[in-house]
Formats: C-alpha cells, structure tokens, sequence
C-alpha cells in the first residue's frame, strides 16, 4: 500500500512538474498500477528517473549545496548487474567527476531491489578513503573513522604501496547478490588528490597533508516512487569545512588541531583560548588556496551558506516548502554570521530522498502533502497517516 502511495504522489509530481498533462499522468498511472498488482514493482522511464534523482537531492535535508540540484548528471546504468561490470562503471563515474579540476555532479544508478531479490550493493561509504593503521606500542595513524574498513581490507590480502603512511587510498567493498564481499583497488590514474600548503606559511608543507579532489557517496539508497536503488553512487564537490574544520580537525578523524597550531606559529596554551579558532580558519585557508591553485572545484562556507539562501528562496516562489536539519546545514565555522543560523528548519524527509537505513533516517520517508491545499479533516488524516506508518516500520 505504501509503495502504491509513493509512486502515486511522484508520478503526480513528475507529470506536474513537467507540464505533461492529466492524460498522460493518468495513462501512466494505470500502467504503473497494473505493474503493482501483479509483480508489486514497476519499471522507471529513463526520464523518470533523471528526475527522481534530481528531485531526491532537492528534497535531501542534510545537503547545504542544493541550489545546484537541476545540474546533476544521470547515467542509467540499471543494466549494469555483474561486480566486475559494477567497478569498470564506478572507475568510469571518478575519471568523469573529476575531468579538468572542474568536478560534474553525477549519479550512476544501478538496478533496483525486486521483490526480495537485493542486486549488487556498494558496501563502502565512499569510493574514496583513507586508511587507519595501528601503530605497534598502540595509538593510530591515518584516518580513525576507516579503523574496520582498514582491518576488513588488510584481512582480504590488501596492504598499502610501502610504509603505512597517513593517506593510504583504501581498496572499496561490493557486496554481490549472494552478499559476498568484493574487493576493488583503485585503478592508477582514477583518483586525484590535492597537496595541502598555506600560501603565507611555508612550514605548515612539513605536515604532509593532502585530501582527494572528488567525494563519491556510495553508502546511501535513492528512493524513488517506492522503488529503492541500493547501489547509486552519487558526488558533489568539496565545502572548505568538510575537510578543514571535520576530516583534519575531528577528535574520531586526523585530530589535527594541536599539529596544525604547531606547524602555523599559533600559541597554544591555556592563556590564548582561541588558538582553536584561529588553527581553524588558517587550516581552511589552506585547504581552500591549495584546490584553488590545483584548479579543482571547492567552495568555501560563507558562499555555500548564501547559496543555500538563494536555494530557499527559490523554493519558496515555486510554493514548495524546504526539508532542513539545522546540524547538518549550518557549516562548522562562524555559525552565526550565516542568516540560516537564524532559521528554524524542519526535516520532513520527503520523497524521493536518499537513505542509509530503514531502522534509522528511512523510518521517516514518505510522501509529503504539505505544498497542497487540503482542507483540515485531510491534514489531521495525513498527520495520523504519517504517525501510523512510521509506528508500523519501528522494529518492537
């Protein structure tokens, strides 16, 4: 019944959307219906599709880069089914999202759950990740976030090109229809990676930093009109504080803030509080000067907060309400000198949208009504509707 209601409401938004008339929506529907009832799932268009992507990147509340959501690049790859097959697709998507130093958004959609039958899956959170290694004597060297994705890799027969360093590219993990677990190397040449300096101090090079051009997300699902794509690895590029201010200055990351001080002449002791924020900021000032210099695409927090700004402002002309969650949007440096800071924001997790798991930020999908005119008895039905189906989805 739910996966009925979904596709109802994205088709009746795709049809709208696209000024296609009631005609054909309801020809559409009638086959989409059909399909239901007889093999409970239903083919998307490859134009459904586009646009069930794109759509599910407006509608992601945790994205603060949303102005940019029509420019995202769809590559229907739902006959793409074999690993082997998989990989050669994905090295293809890192090779084209990188390009020149101008990274393209790009999606490449695998083949969708049927039934119960669950295709190939990327298990990696990203394509692209740094190794964590344990130092004998203890401690960690590289990124503590990837400490099991490491331990899973070194336990497969991988281990990095001489020394363990602190930026050892790690291997990623497919899970095929049998839920085996595939290696993947990264192919030489596929991933570019950007050395980070300071354009004033010349020993903060001795850090030996570095960071990679493009984020592939491949750990999230795309949920599109009831239909669940577990294998759609998806990029953007870079906000300054992603890496700077979270990857390089995270305790359960680099937890570079006391290295980083050092290497910039900042004092750090108790008598100068704010040695935190300045190591801050001069740390984004590297990162954002070094893929300027290597002419990659990156942006920085003050110019992706007015952009997201501009992106509520848009919605809202077009009468459509803005899905928000205010710790994922508001960047990490100078929170209150962005007008969003201000805002109060709900996240009403529409669909389409992208998920990790049903048991945690899925529970909540679902259509959302909210941009219609209803009359009351409708919107305190729709509120118990909601209520009821995401206490039907908790596991008791």
């Amino acid at each position: 019944m739910e996966k009925r209601e979904e596709a109802r409401a994205f088709l009746r938004a795709y049809f709208n959307e696209n000024k296609k008339g009631d005609a054909a929506f309801r020809a559409r529907w009638a086959e989409v219906r059909r399909d239901l009832s007889q093999r409970n799932h239903y083919e998307h268009t490859p134009e459904e599709l586009a646009y069930g992507a794109r759509i599910a990147w407006r509608n992601h509340g945790k994205c603060i880069g949303r102005l940019f959501w029509e420019s995202l690049e769809v590559f229907d790859c739902r006959q793409v089914a074999e690993p082997d097959a998989i990989a050669d697709r994905v090295d293809v998507h890192l090779r084209n999202a990188s390009a020149d130093g101008r990274i393209r958004s790009i999606i490449s959609v695998f083949a969708p759950v049927t039934g119960e039958q669950v295709p190939a899956w990327i298990e990696s959170e990203q394509i692209t990740q740094y190794a964590c290694h344990q130092i004998p004597g203890g401690g960690w060297l590289g990124d503590r976030q990837n400490i099991e994705a490491t331990q899973i890799a070194k336990s497969m027969g991988w281990q990095p090109e001489g020394e363990p360093g602190k930026f050892d590219l790690l291997p990623w993990f497919l899970r095929d229809r049998q839920g085996r677990r595939i290696r993947y190397d990264l192919r030489p040449g596929s991933v570019r990676e950007v050395d980070i300096v300071h354009p004033d101090r010349p020993g903060f090079a001795e850090l030996g930093l570095k960071w990679y051009a493009v984020p592939v997300v491949s750990g999230m699902i795309l949920t599109i009109g009831g239909v669940d794509y577990p294998c759609a690895p998806f990029n953007g590029f870079y906000m300054g504080t992603e890496i700077a201010s979270r990857n390089f200055a995270d305790v359960q990351r680099y937890d570079l803030l006391a290295d980083a001080a050092q290497a910039l002449d900042i004092v750090h002791s108790r008598f100068n509080p704010l040695w935190i924020d300045e190591t801050l900021t001069e740390l984004n000032r590297a990162v954002l000067h070094s893929y300027q210099q290597a002419g990659v695409t990156i942006l920085d927090h003050h110019t992706a907060a007015r952009q997201y700004m501009e992106f509520h402002a848009r919605e809202q002309r077009a009468s459509r309400r803005v899905a928000g969650d205010w710790r994922w949007l508001v960047p990490p440096q100078a929170h209150s000198a962005h007008d969003m800071f201000h805002m109060r924001m709900r996240n009403f997790h529409p669909v389409p949208n992208y998920y990790r798991n049903r048991g945690e930020d899925g529970l909540r999908l679902m259509p959302w009504y909210g941009d219609e005119y209803r009359r009351r008895p409708q919107i305190w039905k729709d509120r118990l509707m909601r209520r009821w189906k995401i206490w039907k989805r908790m596991a008791w």
